[in-house]
């Protein structure tokens, strides 16, 4: 019998899609200096070895099918039909409405249900992100249990799960890195959905911190005219503008675009922090038959901010009971960033069932920033202003290449997946800081001091490159159970300079790895039709550079994932829940190396330990047909084994709760009226740097809103954000500064118009 999410028939096959990157294999792609694997020619084979294995393996399989129908053409085998949604035929959650999708592609390459899944995994769809108006991706992540938002300005917030921050993101699987300090953290205008995965992915993106992958989904070209135009205003002249128009550019509808604008300004509850954001999205989609598809796609952003940076605290570790309104920056501070992301993909669906995917993403960063901030002397406890100035620019590359088929055995539907990946990221910055003056904190203006020169000091630069080889296989020996194991082989090479401006003198350091296998394997097992229980271990490495007593660079950091847990479906699938315990270690992390008098020394020695273990729920769908829900809880416990204390983790509650529910009225003269609602808390959580403890108590927020059709295509909303007014600290930093109050009440009123 086969697997219930397969059946029989004879019909055109649907395949599994697999993501897949194309490669630069020019001189310019700096490969020369990887080691392990042979001379600059041999590395280049392998290159094209790794590009073209993927499709060698679908020739071979269509190979042996049309020989098999040859030997014998009275055998009939019927096609493998894909029951459910995947990735190359899964309606966007636009189109579908509601709070969950059934399927997702983080961390598997394949689209898998996500039941299948054996790891956690939360996707917001796009009705989750209207309905709560968020802007960019850390505006999100703050109202996710299990996640944790270090607060800072729109699109320039820390986003940390399991402990650990997320360094990159993907769109459509390929991967950039994201740093709240360079405000690359992405918006929301041209993603259809958010996938987000907690704990390691080392089988797709090895290097990656032990946090997870956020992969962003791109709104695409519908086949159909479609469009709308909204806008929204309120509190602290808060106000958000968009237009979005899709349909075919030709008769036959084979060539299809997209396009989207968004702004959002505010002036901030703090004076003078203002924030601006504009981007722009077009997307291309072109069917070059009825199996082959060739897409486009080009996202900028800009962003001008007037960057607040949060209150000192005292020496005793209290944070003073200023204003909401209260600015401890300058008249001058400002933040200019420019991102731009261009993506393209050519995908196939082959006779054989398989489904082959190459694509490519191009990355720019520009930002420059100069803004000032308070400070604090660790002694007397005086007050100073500084100013802080880079100027940084980004170029990023990456490539992938995969194919995956599903295949049957022991009456089975089995599945792999096999490709390759290459990612380069470019990086320069100048960096520097001036010291303004003494000023006191309850008496200051922002106009005490006039605005200096960036006052560089330094220039730092780093080139990261790193080629992998993975495949994965889900093996299906019985009906009920799921056997998935896949590993990955990776080289990376990391360079690195720093450079005092003043004297010329650069200090060079790099890092490289040859061949570092990473293995993954999990199950799942289908208790029922609705439950099933699920295993898995993952892995990632994380080059480090510091060096031991001889300056030689240490080993990487490797960390790893047990995870255990039920995910179940209910209402036929309409309503999804999940309970998972996991426990990740961290294990050779740099920490400080100490003499034979216990003496603390300058060099660093490859045995730090760390460990995070927690359980998670999560629910998400619809109770009834008009009642929708989304709600998770987190507990969490961090701790520092051995080595210097990982002080991040002092930052993360050990609980977490998100709730957020809709019910929309369907009879009687308010049909069609949706009232929301929901709850965002967590536990307490503290800061500790130089001896000093800042404590935050735990605090819990209440959001709601309002949307009503007006008429067929106009439709009105109305929101509001702590309701209650609550006050809290939603960051704790250091006694200079990084210590956040929440935002108090705010609203907004809305309208949307579809075309």
């Amino acid at each position: 019998m086969l697997h219930p999410r397969f059946r029989s028939g004879i019909v055109r096959k649907k395949q599994l899609v697999s993501f897949a990157n194309y490669y630069h294999l020019g001189e310019g792609c700096g490969m020369n200096g990887f080691k392990g694997v042979g001379s600059p020619r041999r590395v280049r084979g392998w290159l094209v070895l790794g590009l073209l294995a993927p499709f060698s393996l679908s020739a071979l399989a269509e190979t042996v099918a049309t020989q098999a129908a040859a030997e014998d053409a009275s055998l009939d085998l019927p096609a493998l039909t894909i029951e459910g949604n995947r990735l190359y035929d899964m309606l966007p959650s636009e189109e579908t409405g509601g709070y969950s999708v059934d399927a997702a592609t983080v961390g598997t390459k394949t689209p898998a249900a996500l039941k299948d899944i054996p790891q956690s995994i939360t996707v917001y769809t796009q009705d989750y992100v209207k309905d709560r108006q968020f802007v960019h991706l850390d505006d999100l992540a703050k109202y996710t249990a299990g996640l944790r938002t270090l607060t800072n300005d729109s699109g320039r917030s820390s986003i940390y799960a399991r402990g650990y921050e997320y360094s990159e993101f993907n769109i459509d699987g390929l991967p950039a890195p994201m740093a709240s300090i360079f405000g690359t953290v992405p918006s929301l205008a041209a993603f259809d959905r958010v996938e987000i995965m907690r704990g390691p992915a080392g089988l797709f993106s090895s290097t990656s911190e032990l946090g997870g992958i956020v992969n962003m989904v791109r709104k695409r070209p519908t086949a159909e005219f479609q469009g709308h135009i909204e806008g929204s205003y309120g509190t602290w002249d808060t106000n958000h503008e968009e237009i979005d128009l899709s349909g075919p550019l030709d008769d036959a509808g084979r060539v299809r675009g997209r396009f989207i604008a968004s702004r959002d300004d505010t002036n901030g509850e703090v004076d003078y922090n203002a924030n601006t954001s504009n981007s722009y999205y077009g997307a291309l989609d072109i069917d070059l038959d009825e199996a082959t598809t060739l897409s486009f796609g080009l996202m900028h952003e800009v962003k001008n901010i007037t960057p607040h940076n949060g209150y000192p605290a005292t020496l005793s570790g209290e944070v003073p009971d200023f204003s909401h309104s209260r600015f401890l920056g300058a008249d001058w501070n400002y933040f200019d960033g420019k991102t731009t992301d261009l993506v393209a993909e050519l995908t196939h669906r082959f006779d054989n069932g398989g489904y082959g995917r190459v694509a490519a993403r191009g990355s720019h960063r520009d930002t420059n920033y100069l803004y000032a901030f308070t400070a604090t002397n660790a002694t007397t406890g005086a007050n100073s202003e500084r100013a802080s100035a880079r100027d940084f620019t980004q170029d990023t590359y990456s490539l992938d290449a995969s194919y995956s088929q599903p295949f049957e055995t022991f009456g089975q539907v089995s599945e792999f997946v096999v490709g390759s990946d290459y990612k380069n990221y470019d990086t320069e910055y100048l960096n520097g800081t001036t010291n303004l003056g003494a000023i006191n904190v309850n008496t200051y203006s922002p106009k005490q001091f006039a605005k200096p020169s960036p006052n560089y000091s330094t220039e730092t630069g780093m080139q990261e490159e790193e080629y992998g080889l993975y495949s994965k296989v889900t093996f299906r020996p019985i009906d009920r159970l799921a056997l998935i194991a896949g590993g990955r082989f990776s080289w990376y090479r990391g360079d690195f300079y720093t450079t005092t401006l003043s004297s010329g003198a650069t200090t060079n350091d790099s890092k490289r790895v040859d061949g570092h296998f990473t293995p993954y394997g999990g199950l799942v097992y289908d208790l029922t039709d609705n439950h099933a229980l699920y295993a898995s271990y993952s892995q990632v490495f994380k080059p480090q550079s510091d060096t031991d007593s001889n300056g030689r660079v240490l080993k990487p950091r490797e960390g790893e994932q047990y995870e255990l847990g039920l995910k179940s479906s209910y209402f036929g699938g309409a309503l999804n829940t999940r309970l998972s315990v996991f426990r990740l270690t961290d294990k050779n992390r740099a920490t400080t190396l100490y003499d034979a008098d216990g003496v603390a020394t300058t060099d660093s020695v490859a045995a730090g330990k760390t460990r995070v273990k927690g359980a998670e729920v999560e629910v998400s769908g619809k109770l009834t047909a008009n009642w929708e829900l989304l709600a998770g809880y987190t507990w969490m416990e961090t701790e520092t084994v051995k080595g210097d204390a990982e002080t991040t983790f002092f930052i993360m509650p050990r609980n977490q709760a998100s709730l957020w529910s809709k019910y929309t009225i369907n009879q009687g003269p308010l049909t069609g009226l949706a009232v929301g609602g929901g709850i965002s808390a967590m536990s307490n959580f503290y800061s500790e740097n130089g001896g000093v403890r800042i404590d935050a108590p735990g605090y819990a927020t209440v959001d709601a809103m309002l949307s009503y059709p007006v008429t067929s295509k106009l439709t009105a909303t109305f929101n509001v954000n702590n309701l209650f007014d609550r006050d809290y600290l939603s960051r704790v930093g250091s006694t200079s500064t990084f210590n956040f109050y929440g935002p108090s009440r705010s609203m907004m009123v809305g309208a949307r118009y579809d075309f």
